[in-house]
């Protein structure tokens, strides 16, 4: 299908906002003769706009009768029309309905004030535009509201659900393996005492008929439980190198979690590289060392939780970790900051996942970052700040509350908070209305 750019913005062959060509069809004859936008819903879908506005807005404009079917996404205009025409049309309704008045972005949503207005929110900038109340369409979109779209509150306490059902789901887990634990200690001690009375019995040689007589239901099913565990009782009483315990326990749990679990237990032998350099400088992990770390592991292609598992294990603090997370992601970036930080957004997102007070670590770590290496960085602090709350990842009374801390830091001055202050300020005018409405 072919596209074309919102706006007319034609000589941009790399603007991101596009939306198909406009495809028309000539139906009927004589008085009935009527147009038919095939593609209405594509294009209305690219726009963000009810179909309907759309179609009433070419009758509207041509003094003709439209109607749009929710069904069957059929979008009719009497008459006939030639496609240059409507889309020229189309042109005026994205310039007064879809476009933001300030920066031109089409990225804006209807809003209906209490007084019956209608304005137009830019999520890029966050200005609000005021629709012509003059025009035709205006009385239909006051009558058709859009669907209003999910509060931030309620993506709040989605995420919030979410997590808990995490955390449910790990605790369940590991009580299972605990009693599986035990269960298996216990079939290795009953095994034990089994095998005791029976060499005993056998060396009083006693040949009565009590030694044999048959088995209670308890005592088969005790003795098959000790027979399918006889290979594990053997190595566990009789083979307690460092390779026998390391096999058991990556037949018990998945690679990654045994690899954990040697290390942990047998830090004296084995230990981190990270802890190796450390250890040699006689000085606790820097920033430096962890985010050396991550690099390393970046270049071996490791996902976002082994990366988390890893700066776990090491030591430092929670605000180190974070910042070393950071450096080792985005060190060396001099251009399209924001671009690259949208690709890897994935291990922020993961970073942040585990407790909500991670979110003003994150903050500060980029703070670090944007002071002390990277100029790129400082100038699209309002971009990064906008890319991870969209994403989900930072939310507003995090970033607003970083924000005065740092002003009450003493840095009014700074170039980092007068280049973020464009988009708090947003944040904070979007809060109020929403609490207004």
């Amino acid at each position: 299908m072919a596209l074309q750019n919102i706006g007319g913005n034609n000589d941009d062959a790399f603007y991101r906002y596009k939306m198909p060509r406009m495809v028309t069809k000539i139906e009927g004859r004589g008085n009935g003769i009527k147009t038919n936008v095939v593609n209405m819903v594509d294009i209305a879908k690219a726009l963000a706009r009810p179909a309907a506005y759309t179609t009433k807005y070419f009758g509207c404009e041509l003094g003709a009768q439209s109607k749009f079917d929710e069904k069957t996404g059929i979008s009719l205009v009497n008459g006939a029309h030639d496609t240059a025409k409507l889309a020229g049309l189309l042109e005026n309704f994205i310039k007064k309905y879809v476009q933001c008045f300030g920066c031109g972005n089409p990225e804006t949503e209807v809003l209906i004030t209490k007084t019956q207005m209608i304005q137009l929110k830019c999520a890029a900038c966050g200005y609000l535009s005021d629709v012509d109340m003059r025009d035709k369409l205006t009385t239909f979109i006051l009558k058709n509201p859009p669907e209003p779209k999910k509060g931030s509150k309620e993506k709040k306490a989605m995420r919030r659900a979410e997590k808990e059902r995490l955390k449910e789901g790990e605790a369940a887990d590991e009580e299972q393996k605990k009693l599986k634990k035990e269960a298996k200690k216990k079939g290795t001690m009953a095994s034990k005492d089994g095998n005791t009375k029976t060499s005993s019995s056998r060396k009083k040689g006693s040949g009565s008929d009590e030694d044999h007589t048959s088995p209670t239901h308890s005592q088969v099913d005790e003795k098959e439980e000790a027979d399918d565990n006889e290979d594990d009782d053997i190595q566990w009483l009789t083979d307690t190198s460092l390779e026998a315990a390391k096999q058991r326990i990556q037949e018990q749990l998945s690679a990654a979690t045994a690899d954990m679990v040697m290390l942990s237990t047998n830090e004296p032998e084995k230990k981190p590289k990270a802890a190796d350099k450390a250890s040699e400088n006689g000085n606790s992990f820097t920033q430096k060392t962890l985010a050396d770390e991550v690099k390393d592991e970046l270049k071996k292609g490791a996902s976002a939780e082994e990366l988390l598992s890893l700066l776990g294990l090491l030591s430092g603090s929670a605000q180190d970790k974070m910042t070393a997370l950071f450096y080792g992601l985005f060190d060396g970036i001099e251009k399209g900051f924001a671009k690259e930080m949208i690709k890897k957004k994935s291990y922020l997102a993961a970073a942040v996942a585990q407790d909500e007070g991670s979110q003003l670590l994150l903050l500060h770590a980029i703070e670090e970052f944007c002071r002390k290496s990277n100029k790129s960085a400082v100038k699209e602090v309002a971009l990064i700040l906008k890319e991870l709350y969209d994403a989900d990842i930072l939310e507003e009374e995090y970033i607003v509350q970083w924000y005065q801390e740092g002003l009450k830091g003493g840095n009014k001055d700074s170039q980092i908070w007068k280049n973020a202050l464009p988009f708090v300020d947003w944040l904070q005018s979007a809060e109020s209305e929403s609490e207004e409405e």
